[in-house]
C-alpha cells in the first residue's frame, strides 16, 4: 500500500481503534504529533512504534520541534533555544554560530529519532522583518544570506542524526503581521521583492539538497490570487473519508 498525501493528527497519548482504521486508509501518508500526544519519551516511543507497525511502507511521523516557543515535547527532552540566538551569535562570530547550529540541529534530530519520529518541520527559513509576531525569534536572522548560512549548518546536523529537513514557510511569512493560524494574511509585495529577499534562503537551501518545503498559508495577490496550498487541500483532503 503506497503512502497517500494526507497527514493526520491524533487525539491522545495512544491510538484508538478508530484512529487505527483511519490511518490505514490509502489516502493517508503520515501523522503529525502535538503536545497533547506527549507525556514522556517512553510513551511517545510506544506511540510512534504503534503507528509504524500499522502498514508498509510505514507512515511518516512528524512534529513541529524547532525550539523556543515551538517545541512540542519538553519534559525529558533538551529545551532548545529559539534559533534567533544563533543569529545573534552569528553577528559576532560566524564560525561559532555555524558550529552551534550544527550541534543544535543534530541534538534536535537525534532526540526525536531516538523515539521514532521521522521528521521535524524545521528549520524556519523566514526572514525576521520585525513585523510578524508569529515568526519573530523563530527566524535565524533578517539577512537572507545569514539565514541560508545558518540553516545549511543546522540541516547538516539534522542529517548527521538521520533526519531530513523541512524548510518553512515558503515563500516567506516574515513580511506580514497577521497570524495565519487565526486569519488569512495578505502580503502585497511583488514577486521581484520576494525573489531578492525571502526566496533567497529557500533557493540556497534547495541547492544544498533541502528534502521538503512547507508552504505558508498566506495570500500573495501580486503573484497569485489563491493562497499557496489551497488547491492541494481541496483536491487531496476534501473527501478523503467518502
Amino acid at each position: 500500500m503506497a503512502l497517500g498525501p494526507v497527514m493526520l493528527g491524533l487525539d491522545g497519548l495512544e491510538l484508538s481503534a478508530e484512529e487505527r482504521e483511519m490511518l490505514c486508509h490509502p489516502r493517508v501518508g503520515g501523522v503529525i504529533l502535538f503536545a497533547r500526544n506527549y507525556r514522556s519519551p517512553e510513551q511517545v516511543a510506544a506511540l510512534t512504534a504503534a503507528i509504524h507497525a500499522l502498514r508498509q511502507p510505514r507512515l511518516l511521523v512528524a512534529v513541529d520541534h524547532e525550539g523556543g516557543r515551538v517545541q512540542r515535547f519538553r519534559d525529558g527532552f533538551t529545551r532548545l533555544p529559539p534559533v534567533r540566538r544563533l543569529g545573534e551569535i552569528y553577528d559576532r562570530d560566524r564560525m561559532r554560530a555555524k558550529q552551534l547550529a550544527r550541534v543544535t540541529g543534530w541534538l534536535m534530530a537525534a532526540e526525536l529519532r531516538a523515539v521514532g519520529v521521522d521528521l521535524s518541520f524545521a528549520p524556519v527559513l523566514d526572514l525576521d522583518y520585525g513585523i510578524s509576531g508569529v515568526i519573530g525569534d523563530r527566524a535565524f536572522h533578517r539577512d537572507p544570506e545569514a539565514v541560508a548560512d545558518l540553516a545549511h549548518a543546522y540541516v547538516s546536523g539534522m542529517q548527521k542524526a538521520g533526519m531530513e529537513a523541512v524548510g518553512k514557510h515558503f515563500p516567506g511569512h516574515g513580511g506580514i503581521a497577521a497570524d495565519s493560524h487565526l486569519e488569512l494574511p495578505v502580503d502585497p509585495r511583488a514577486y521581484a521583492d520576494l525573489e531578492h529577499a525571502d526566496l533567497l534562503a529557500f533557493e540556497r537551501m534547495i541547492h544544498y539538497g533541502l528534502a521538503a518545503i512547507m508552504p505558508a498559508h498566506v495570500l500573495y495577490p501580486q503573484v497569485d490570487d489563491r493562497p499557496f496550498g489551497r488547491a492541494g487541500c481541496e483536491t487531496s483532503c476534501g473527501d478523503v473519508w467518502n
